[in-house]
C-alpha cells in the first residue's frame, strides 16, 4: 500500500477543473495514495466554491484568503469575507495571501501603490490569523531579486510568535530557506523539484532538514515531470514525493511520514 501523502496546496475551485470531473480527480488522487488535499481560495469569487468542495469531500480541507494578484479587485474590508468562516472545522488555515512583484501593476495602478496594498493585505491576514489561532499560507514571486520574499519575511517577523507561515511553492536556494526557518516558518515543494533546470530548488530539497517542508502540487499549475506543461492535479503529488525522496537519498515512506507530521501540525488536522 502506498504511504499516505497530503497535497498541501491545490486549487480545486479553479476554472481549469470542472465541477463534474472533481469526483474523478479526487478519486485518482486517492488511488495514488494522496489521502488529503488542501484547496485554497484566492479571491472573493472562489471563496464559497472552495468551502463547498471541502464540505462535500472527506479528506479535503480549505484555506481562505486573498491572493496578492487580486487585492486591486477586492473590497477594502476583505476581513468581512473571511470572518464568518473562521470557526468552520473545514478551514485549515488562512491564505493564499502574500506578495507578488512579478506581475505588472493592473491598469490604473502604479507598482508602488499595488505593492503597498499587497503588503497591507498581508499584514491584515496575519492579524486575522493571530486572532483566529490559525496559520498562514504565503505566496511570493519576483521578476528579479528577492524583494517580495524580503518584504514578506519582514512582515512575518512581527507575527512569528503567534502565527506560523508556510512559504509555498518555494523557489529559492538553501540560504533563503534558512531565513524562513530562522523566522519559525516552513516551506513546501511543488513539481518544480522534478525539473532538471531548477537547480536552486533541487539544492534546497537536498539541504533542508526533515520536518521543515511539505509537499504540494499547486494544481492545476506546475505539473511535475513527466506531465510538465499539462494540467496538474493532486494525484501528481506522489511524483514530487518520489523525486524528493530520490534527491535526498531517503525512502518514500520516510518522506511521507515527516511531511504528514508537519501537515497535521500546521493545518491542525487529526493524525
Amino acid at each position: 500500500m502506498n504511504a499516505p501523502i497530503t497535497d498541501s496546496h491545490c486549487h480545486l475551485g479553479s476554472h481549469k477543473f470542472s465541477p463534474a470531473e472533481l469526483p474523478e480527480i479526487i478519486a485518482r488522487a486517492r488511488e495514488a495514495g494522496i489521502h488529503r488535499m488542501i484547496t485554497l481560495a484566492t479571491d472573493e469569487s472562489d471563496l464559497e466554491v472552495n468551502l463547498q468542495i471541502a464540505e462535500a469531500h472527506t479528506g479535503v480541507s480549505a484555506c481562505i484568503g486573498i491572493h496578492p494578484c487580486d487585492v486591486h479587485t477586492t473590497r477594502d474590508d476583505f476581513e468581512s469575507l473571511l470572518l464568518p468562516h473562521l470557526e468552520n472545522p473545514k478551514v485549515a488555515a488562512l491564505g493564499e495571501t502574500g506578495l507578488d512583484y512579478f506581475h505588472p501593476a493592473p491598469e490604473g495602478w502604479s507598482d508602488e501603490g499595488y505593492h503597498a496594498r499587497q503588503r497591507d493585505f498581508l499584514r491584515r491576514h496575519f492579524e486575522l490569523a493571530k486572532s483566529a489561532g490559525l496559520n498562514l499560507v504565503i505566496h511570493t514571486r519576483d521578476r528579479a531579486g528577492t524583494g517580495s520574499f524580503d518584504d514578506a519575511l519582514q512582515i512575518y517577523a512581527d507575527y512569528a510568535s503567534d502565527v506560523r507561515a508556510v512559504f509555498h511553492c518555494f523557489p529559492g536556494p538553501p540560504e533563503l530557506a534558512e531565513r524562513v526557518f530562522e523566522a519559525g516558518g516552513v516551506i513546501s515543494f511543488t513539481g518544480i523539484a522534478t525539473f532538471k533546470i531548477a537547480h536552486a530548488v533541487v539544492d534546497t530539497v537536498k539541504a533542508v532538514p526533515a520536518g521543515s517542508f511539505m509537499l504540494e502540487t499547486d494544481a492545476p499549475y506546475l505539473a511535475p515531470t513527466p506531465h510538465r506543461g499539462k494540467r496538474c492535479e493532486p494525484a501528481f503529488t506522489r511524483l514530487t514525493a518520489e523525486a524528493v525522496a530520490a534527491l535526498r537519498g531517503e525512502s518514500l515512506g520516510h518522506i511521507a511520514a515527516t511531511t504528514e507530521n508537519l501537515v497535521e501540525k500546521f493545518f491542525r488536522l487529526p493524525a
